[in-house]
């Protein structure tokens, strides 16, 4: 009931809906070029949103996850699961006639026909569950992936999420010092084999690493690191911090540079990060949050779950 009343809060205090935003996650696709990943999504409907720094800021009090870029995610399950997106792959989604012919109409009608469509997904699933739950053995079980489509479709907003750990993360590593932040990304970047020395302190002229990235067993490349110890769900490092961080790159000789942040920048700051020497590779939160899980010794470690439902085949 207390997960209701906050969805409800939400939504009075001007948080968009899942349903609501469906049709500002086809308008992302269509302007990423008709395909797009999971990720790429959220993070262009976020850059295109009003307001959306400050919706950004509004989390869900049981686990800190953030009610605007959630929605987003449902709005894109959503999208897909009455058929005005296209998945051939997971994480992957596609433009289709439908969605475009969704987005083209007035808020109200493409809301109203989310809402019905969503209504009969939901109304069809339940159906088709109760009659393989009273069907034989014989028949075909239903799937992990049915239910997962079942949960979207009902909106249950305040859910728990895959990506929960990274919230849980982030905001330990938010809790770190700036120094300690600092020192902890240079260690998890020498993890993956750069060669860092930490400047920090006064005088930095903001770099807070420089060394050597090696490109093979007899090339290395001289590379600058910054470090930006935001909120994860504060406002996003802009297209001004990144070319003021090429430029003190530069000055140190840099051929390539690294700028790490806890969380995200906007889509002017990702084109300057190339548009001039030296390069700039982008490390979000949600990408430094991959960095440490693939490591598998900075403190995250993922635990084998096992999918019980995958050996009824065999019943």
């Amino acid at each position: 009931m207390d997960a209701e009343q906050d969805n409800v809060s939400f939504t009075e205090q001007g948080m968009p809906t899942h349903q609501q935003l469906v049709v500002h996650v086809i308008q992302a696709v269509i302007e990423l070029g008709g395909s797009a990943k999971s990720k790429e999504i959220v993070e262009h409907v976020i850059d295109t949103y009003p307001h959306a720094d400050e919706l950004l800021k509004a989390t869900y009090p049981s686990n800190g996850v953030s009610v605007f870029a959630d929605r987003i995610a449902w709005a894109r399950s959503t999208a897909k699961l009455i058929g005005a997106l296209e998945q051939p792959s997971r994480g992957m989604y596609l433009t289709n006639e439908f969605g475009e012919k969704l987005i083209k109409m007035s808020a109200e009608e493409s809301l109203s026909i989310v809402k019905d469509r969503e209504r009969e997904y939901a109304r069809e699933n339940r159906l088709r569950r109760s009659t393989e739950s009273s069907s034989t053995d014989d028949s075909e079980p239903s799937t992990d992936s049915s239910k997962d489509e079942l949960r979207a479709a009902i909106d249950t907003e305040a859910k728990e999420t895959d990506d929960d750990w990274k919230t849980q993360l982030l905001t330990r590593l938010h809790k770190l010092s700036p120094e300690g932040f600092e020192k902890f990304v240079l260690y998890l970047l020498r993890k993956y084999g750069l060669e860092l020395t930490h400047v920090g302190g006064s005088g930095d002229e903001g770099i807070d690493g420089i060394g050597t990235a090696p490109l093979s067993p007899v090339l290395s490349s001289r590379v600058a690191v910054q470090v930006k110890r935001y909120a994860p769900t504060g406002s996003p490092i802009g297209r001004e911090t990144v070319a003021l961080f090429q430029r003190d790159a530069l000055t140190k000789g840099a051929e390539r540079a690294i700028l790490v942040t806890l969380g995200r920048f906007t889509e002017p700051a990702r084109k300057a990060a190339t548009s001039s020497t030296p390069t700039v590779d982008l490390i979000n939160g949600d990408r430094l949050a991959n960095l440490i899980r693939e490591d598998g010794e900075s403190g995250v470690t993922m635990q084998p779950k096992v999918n019980e439902s995958w050996f009824k085949k065999f019943e």
